[in-house]
């Protein structure tokens, strides 16, 4: 993958524009293309599309129609499809003898240099695992190269579905192909040709018309949305496998071996307005040794649907799952409740358009009637879990509804479909997600409690949150209250496990580390000496003034190695003052991205910063939206830099609560205002300085170094991975 590249409004216009005018092209045929043998030319097109995306396969055949080869016949006439292998149909590693599954931070700065990265015995030993996406992509064109080598085909051209036909595509093919066959002649045979390609570096060289229409690849070269291969190439490649790592570093490796050309610029390009399914691996290991300095907001915006979801279904039937995958797809989604709160069952009744939810799923109080009468009155889908696919009518409760719904607008989704998210996504016209079916048990229906009219429910200045279909912004909305999220007073629940740390002795390493990374926001670049724990006496972290060649700040952070499933998370500290200065207690995860945290700004330490980011998902879902997450700020009624003091995060499945010295200062339960997260998280605690002068403040580093205080660290959960 392509680190550099950055996708703004203009290139966006300018590859649209170039869309748009790809049927003005002037020359439609090409002597580069033939249907009957010729020692030198493209016999065979391949494109590589999957089974559930055939609409792609449909618009590459239409652009292959209006384009001829030298004897005037459509270019479709060559075309094959090949059923990609798809990401989600993928189990345990791929064939040994096909791929190897991870490669090396230095192995991606080989071909994509990184001006602040040094390819040095750190990178050799950041090995980094390729997603099931870039599995899929590697397997896909390895099994078209053993297609290409058992042919009889000099040459074959290989199409990605999302690439289209440049309109100069076909010029430059006729006026290169000479070329080609003179290299051929000559004993020089080109083994691979990109025609859709980007070069990796700051700045591409501009466009010269003296340049030579075909070219050596000079940088790393990354895409394989377009390629020619011939059969002797495809015969190379296949030589030395195993790949390892994503295919399109992988094939740079291979240039020694191979005759490579590319054609003087880019003539086949990925289709615009069509989201890349894929998910690169390499971003997280840049992120964390800082070649990503300020990363762009990921904001994904709440669309309300017109027409509410309903999901009924007996226990045992999928439905807690099932709520959660419509909450994948993006629909606000309330489920596993004995009631819906007054005012939000009065609107969906009504067919009110100011309903907060979109999708209703296991709610008690919707009973066959109910349900019966909402469908009668609204427009609604309705969806009815079953136990098998064997059944074809509903369970009987549910018979009036469901014959009441017109057929497009009602599905039965059984716990045993083979692929859910197919008969779901094509029921809703949504696309296909990446992102794994979250299978999980059932939650059962919770009884919904009085509202708490508490203080900590109501402290707290809120700043300004994301935008999000996990996130409700509704003035008055108070969240949910489930009878187990009651106030029960300031006790904490009981764990069954527990990792502690006191000041004077050192940390365990089986269940602690320090921290040797960062993060895009932090100006800092954590490091192990920046943290002292002597035998008396409390722990330092230090914030300091230390160039590297990614940050001019060194920082320091402890985490727990274990991650971590519900329970109290405490630790007593006395921060440092100081403009733009952060100190973190926090819970967090990636993939799905979730965090909970008590932030500390050194521009003003009587006040403290509680916040929840929330992706929903089971792990390997890579929903990481979230830029300001719902930050609300607490005043603490003394200076936290003056004295130590015992700060808390009591998470529980239904509600988080932070503490201060034994005491409740906020609260919130479900849907206040986003879901509680549910996935295992990694407690930390840290000393940084954020990128954000807005959200901590110009840093001033007349107080450097700056020295974060701990004298205890406790982690106390329900269970941890």
């Amino acid at each position: 993958m392509n680190i550099s590249s950055l996708y703004g409004l203009s290139f966006s216009l300018r590859a649209q524009t170039r869309y748009r005018t790809r049927r003005l092209s002037i020359r439609r045929r090409s002597t580069a293309f033939s249907y009957q043998h010729a020692a030198t030319a493209i016999e065979r097109i391949y494109v590589i599309n999957l089974d559930r995306a055939n609409e792609r396969w449909t618009m590459v055949n239409r652009e292959l129609t209006r384009l001829r080869d030298v004897a005037g016949q459509p270019l479709h006439t060559l075309a094959r499809r090949f059923p990609a292998v798809d990401a989600r149909y993928l189990q345990g590693p791929p064939p040994p003898n096909l791929l190897e599954p991870t490669y090396t931070l230095a192995e991606q700065l080989v071909v994509d240099p990184h001006p602040r990265l040094d390819i040095d015995d750190a990178a050799r030993a950041t090995h980094i695992d390729m997603t099931p996406q870039e599995i899929a992509v590697a397997l896909s064109h390895i099994h078209v190269w053993q297609l290409i080598a058992a042919s009889d085909v000099p040459y074959t051209l290989v199409l990605e579905d999302d690439a289209y036909i440049t309109r100069t595509c076909m010029s430059v093919l006729e006026h290169s192909w000479s070329a080609i066959q003179e290299s051929s002649d000559a004993g020089r045979p080109i083994d691979l040709l990109y025609l859709s390609y980007q070069e990796t570096g700051e700045a591409a060289e501009p466009r010269r018309r003296s340049r030579p229409l075909l070219r050596r690849p000079t940088r790393g070269v990354w895409q394989l949305s377009g390629y020619v291969l011939s059969q002797a190439g495809a015969c190379k490649l296949l030589d030395q496998l195993p790949a390892h790592g994503p295919i399109d570093l992988w094939i740079n490796q291979q240039f020694g071996h191979l005759n490579v050309q590319m054609t003087r610029h880019p003539v086949i390009e990925q289709r615009p307005g069509i989201a890349s399914s894929n998910s690169y691996s390499v971003m997280p290991a840049l992120a964390k040794v800082g070649a990503i300095r300020r990363e762009a907001p990921q904001a994904i915006q709440h669309r309300p649907t017109r027409e509410p979801i309903l999901v009924v279904g007996e226990f045992g039937t999928g439905l807690s799952t099932l709520a959660k995958a419509l909450s994948v797809l993006g629909f606000r989604c309330v489920s596993d409740l004995a009631t819906l709160p007054a005012h939000e069952n009065q609107a969906l009744v009504r067919g009110s358009r100011r309903r907060v939810f979109d999708a209703y799923v296991n709610i008690g109080s919707l009973t066959p009637r109910e349900v019966a009468r909402i469908v009668s009155a609204n427009r609604v889908r309705l969806i009815i879990t079953t136990m098998s696919t064997t059944g074809t009518n509903p369970p009987s409760p549910f018979q009036e509804a469901w014959n009441q719904q017109r057929s497009q607008r009602r599905l039965m989704l059984p716990a045993d479909d083979p692929d859910p998210w197919q008969t779901l996504a094509r029921f809703l016209a949504c696309d296909y997600p990446t992102h794994p079916w979250p299978r999980q048990p059932e939650q059962g229906q919770r009884h919904v409690a009085a509202l708490s009219h508490s203080d900590a429910r109501t402290s707290g200045h809120p700043l300004a949150w994301d935008t999000s279909p996990w996130i409700v912004q509704r003035a008055g909305w108070p969240g949910i209250m489930t009878e187990i999220s009651a106030p029960q007073g300031n006790a904490p629940r009981a764990s069954r496990n527990a990792i502690i740390w006191h000041e004077g002795t050192g940390l365990a390493d089986s269940h602690w580390y320090l921290r040797e990374d960062t993060f895009p926001s932090n100006r800092a670049l954590f490091r192990p000496g920046n943290a002292t724990l002597p035998p008396r006496g409390p722990a330092t972290l230090t914030l300091r003034e230390e160039v590297t060649k990614v940050r001019d700040l060194t920082g320091a952070a402890i985490a727990s190695r274990p991650s971590v499933t519900y329970g109290t998370f405490s630790a007593r500290l006395r921060v440092p003052a100081g403009s733009g200065l952060v100190t973190g207690l926090f819970l967090h995860r990636n993939g799905p991205r979730q965090e909970i945290d008590i932030e500390i700004l050194g521009q003003d330490t009587t006040r403290m910063l509680v916040n929840v980011f929330y992706n929903p998902g089971v792990l390997g879902t890579k929903l990481e939206y979230g830029y300001r997450g719902t930050p609300v700020i607490i005043d603490l009624g003394f200076d936290a830099s003056k004295e130590f003091h015992h700060y808390e995060i009591d998470w529980q499945p239904d509600w988080i609560r932070w503490r201060v010295d034994g005491t409740t200062v906020y609260e919130r339960a479900l849907w206040d205002p986003t879901p509680v997260p549910d996935q295992p998280l990694e407690f930390n605690v840290n000393l940084w300085s954020s990128e954000s002068t807005e959200f901590a403040g110009p840093l001033d580093y007349e107080a450097l170094p700056a020295v974060l205080e701990i004298s205890s660290l406790e982690a106390r959960s329900l269970t941890r991975v």
